[in-house]
Order: C-alpha cells, then sequence, then structure tokens
C-alpha cells in the first residue's frame, strides 16, 4: 500500500512548483535576468499584444518588460505580483536613474513605472537589462 503522496496523479506545472520559485530578491533578479535573454526585452508595455489580438502565444512566452520579467519570474504570469517580487521592484527602482532622478514617489505603482521608464529608454537592449539585473543580484547578495 502507498501513502496518498505516492498515488497522487497530480503533477505540477515547473512555474508553479515551490521548488521552482526564487526565495531572495537577489534569486528574482537572476531568474528574470535568465527570462529576459531567452524571450527579450520589450518596450513600451508588460508584453506585446496584451490583448491578444494578433498573437496566440501566452503572454510568458513573450518578449516582456523588465517588470514584468520580475513577476513572470516569480509567479510565472508576467501580470500577476507577489510580496517577493514588489520588494525586488523596491530595492531595483531605488538604484536606477531616469534623466538623473529616482522614482519620485514610493508607491508600487510608481515604483514599476520607473523601472519601465529606464528600460523603455531607447537604446536601451536586452543585454543593458540583463547585466542590471544581474549586477543587482550581485549588490544585493552582498548586502544581504
Amino acid at each position: 500500500m502507498g501513502t496518498s503522496s505516492q498515488t497522487s496523479s497530480a503533477v505540477l506545472p515547473l512555474h508553479a512548483s515551490p521548488v521552482a520559485e526564487p526565495t531572495t530578491v537577489s534569486g528574482v533578479y537572476r531568474a528574470a535576468a535568465r527570462l529576459l535573454a531567452k524571450r527579450g526585452l520589450y518596450q513600451g508595455d508588460f508584453v506585446p499584444d496584451v490583448f491578444d489580438r494578433e498573437m496566440c502565444i501566452p503572454h510568458a512566452f513573450r518578449p516582456m518588460s523588465i517588470v514584468a520579467a520580475l513577476k513572470c519570474a516569480t509567479t510565472g504570469d508576467p501580470h500577476r505580483t507577489a510580496l517577493i517580487v514588489d520588494d525586488a521592484i523596491a530595492v531595483l527602482a531605488l538604484r536606477l536613474e531616469v534623466d538623473g532622478e529616482g522614482p519620485l514617489y514610493g508607491g508600487i505603482f510608481d515604483l514599476e513605472a520607473h523601472i519601465d521608464s529606464w528600460g523603455d529608454n531607447e537604446g536601451r537592449t536586452t543585454e543593458s537589462a540583463v547585466a542590471v539585473l544581474e549586477s543587482a543580484a550581485d549588490a544585493n547578495e552582498v548586502s544581504a
């Protein structure tokens, strides 16, 4: 006789597995950097064709903004958030400057908008976004 956990036929998708979910802010940065390196940086919104008028590819498999990559790396969905994502967004927003200034306000939507403004700068590349996330991960590990 097996126990109920041995006979269970439910299989969790990888993004829903507790082992796959980053548990530290630096882990969120590294996972988001891998996601951006694989999918590409998208400027202008979280993902292209957000209302699915022209594309039928799931949002998690499209190019995405930095904020969307942070959310997707943790929740598997570029639109859904978690507390650790909000922490990562807050720390990253304070590291970035747009036109020589940090974020204007401290609300989560303002911090997200600040990061999006940095990522939407003309000439910003996927490589520079990945580099900023890797550097933020390294800095966060040193300060922790």
